[in-house]
C-alpha cells in the first residue's frame, strides 16, 4: 500500500470529533478508524500495540542499534474537524495539476481555483488529493496518520538501517481541544517528540497561539413586540452589542501572522436567551490576559446598563508551545538540518493554532510539529499534493536516520 492510498482508505472513515460530547472520546466512531489501525500496526509487526478505553492507539517500533539513542515519538490524531461533514468522504485524484480551476463538484458549481487560493500555483505539475466538494477532506491529521504508518512500514521493510527505538500514538478529539486530556505522558516513554500535522511543504513550528475559549450566556426579557416598548430586553439585541464592543481589528479576517484575535465562533439564541462562543488567540500570554480584562470589562458594563443579564466564562485550552521546545532547541535544528538535506526549504512558522504538541510540550514532552502539505484545511476545498506527503515521509526517515547517527 502506497501513502496515497493509505490516506484515501483513511480519511474515507468517519471519524467527525463532537464537542458538545460529555464522553471521551466524544465520537464513538473514532473506535472504527482506531481498530484498524491497530490491525495495521499488528500485521505490521510492531510491538506493544495497543488500544485503550480512551481511544489512544499507541504501538513501538523497537531499536535495532546498540547505540544509546532517545526514545522518539511521533503523534497525529484520528479526528477530524466538526466544522463540516466526514460522511462518505469521496477524494478525486487530479493528476498532473495543470494549474487551472478544479471542478469539485459540477452540479453545485464548487470550484477550486487558483484566484481565490493562489497555493496552488505552487504545485502546478504534482497530483493532488481533492473533495468531491460535498465534504472536507480529512488530511487533517489523516495525512499524519498515513506517514506516520508509511515510515514504520519502511523501516520494518529495511532491517539495516540502523534506527533507536520510536514510539507512535493516534489520538482522538484534537479538533475540539482534548486531544490529550488523558494521555499518559510517563508510559508512552519518549524522550521527545513530533506531531505530524502541519500545513505546507517545509514547516516546523514551535510556537503557537495560547489559547482561551469564552462561553456568554445571556438572558433577555421576551414580551409580545406589540407592548414591548420599556419592557423588552431582546438578548440577540445584546448579544450584537457586546460583539462590537470588542475590538473590530482583532477580528481573524483582519490579523495575520503573530497578530491576536477574538474570533465568534458561534451564536445560538432568541430574545428570550442567547448563548455565543468565542475562542481567544494570542502568542503572548500577557496579551491574552489583558483580552479576557477586555472581554470582562466590556460584559461588566452591559451588565451595569441592562442589570446583570450577562455571565461569561473562560477555559484555557492551551499555551503557547515556544517556552517549553526553546531549552530543547537541538530538536529543531536536526529537523532544520533534514529538510536541507532532502532538498526542502526549512520554514519556520508560528502556528496560527495549536496541536496536541501544544499541550504535550507543557505535560514534559518538548513536541514541535511537522508538516504533512495539506491546504486548506476543515473544508470542502482541502486538497494534499501526494508529492508533499511522500516528502514528509522522505522527511521523517531521514530525521530518524539523522538522530541515531548524532547520538
Amino acid at each position: 500500500m502506497n501513502i496515497s492510498e493509505r490516506l484515501i482508505e483513511y480519511v474515507k472513515i468517519d471519524t467527525k470529533s463532537e464537542p458538545e460530547s460529555n464522553t471521551f472520546p466524544s465520537s464513538k466512531k473514532q473506535f472504527d478508524l482506531a481498530n484498524l489501525l491497530v490491525k495495521q500496526c499488528t500485521e505490521m509487526g510492531l510491538s506493544a500495540v495497543n488500544l485503550d478505553e480512551f481511544g489512544y492507539v499507541t504501538a513501538t517500533l523497537e531499536s535495532n542499534t546498540d547505540k544509546n539513542t532517545p526514545v522518539l515519538g511521533l503523534l497525529a490524531h484520528m479526528d477530524t474537524a466538526p466544522a463540516m461533514t466526514g460522511t462518505n468522504v469521496n477524494p478525486q485524484i487530479i493528476k498532473d495539476y495543470d494549474g487551472k480551476d478544479i471542478v469539485l463538484n459540477e452540479k453545485e458549481n464548487i470550484i477550486l481555483s487558483p484566484e481565490k487560493f493562489p497555493a496552488l500555483n505552487d504545485v502546478v505539475g504534482l497530483d493532488l488529493i481533492v473533495t468531491d466538494g460535498a465534504t472536507l477532506l480529512g488530511a487533517d491529521d489523516k495525512a499524519g496518520v498515513a506517514i506516520i504508518m508509511q515510515t514504520m512500514e519502511y523501516f520494518k521493510n529495511h532491517p539495516e538501517i540502523p534506527h533507536g527505538k520510536i514510539r507512535i500514538a493516534f489520538t482522538p478529539d484534537e479538533e475540539i481541544g482534548k486531544g490529550v486530556d488523558n494521555f499518559n505522558v510517563e508510559s508512552f516513554g519518549a524522550d521527545f517528540a513530533l506531531t505530524i500535522d502541519g500545513s505546507k511543504l517545509g514547516e516546523i513550528q514551535y510556537e503557537c497561539f495560547n489559547a482561551i475559549g469564552a462561553k456568554v450566556l445571556i438572558n433577555g426579557e421576551s414580551v409580545h413586540p406589540g407592548t414591548a416598548k420599556n419592557k423588552m430586553v431582546n438578548a440577540i439585541s445584546l448579544a450584537f452589542e457586546l460583539d462590537n464592543m470588542l475590538p473590530t481589528n482583532m477580528r481573524p479576517q483582519f490579523t495575520e501572522g503573530y497578530e491576536a484575535f477574538y474570533h465568534l465562533d458561534e451564536i445560538v439564541g432568541n430574545v428570550e436567551k442567547a448563548e455565543m462562543d468565542y475562542i481567544l488567540r494570542s502568542f503572548d500570554y500577557d496579551e491574552i490576559q489583558n483580552m479576557k480584562s477586555v472581554f470582562t470589562s466590556a460584559v461588566e458594563f452591559l451588565n451595569k446598563k441592562y442589570g446583570d443579564r450577562i455571565e461569561i466564562t473562560f477555559k484555557e485550552s492551551y499555551r503557547n508551545m515556544r517556552e517549553k521546545i526553546e531549552p530543547h532547541m537541538d530538536i529543531v535544528n536536526l529537523a532544520i538540518d533534514t529538510l536541507s538535506s532532502i532538498g526542502v526549504e526549512p520554514v519556520i512558522e508560528p502556528i496560527r493554532g495549536g496541536t496536541d504538541g501544544s499541550r504535550l510540550s507543557w505535560m514534559g514532552l518538548p513536541t514541535p510539529n511537522i508538516f504533512t502539505g495539506g491546504m486548506n484545511f476543515h473544508g470542502k476545498y482541502e486538497y494534499i499534493p501526494i508529492q508533499h506527503m511522500e516528502k514528509s515521509q522522505e522527511f521523517l526517515t531521514k530525521f530518524i536516520e539523522n538522530l541515531t547517527q548524532t547520538k
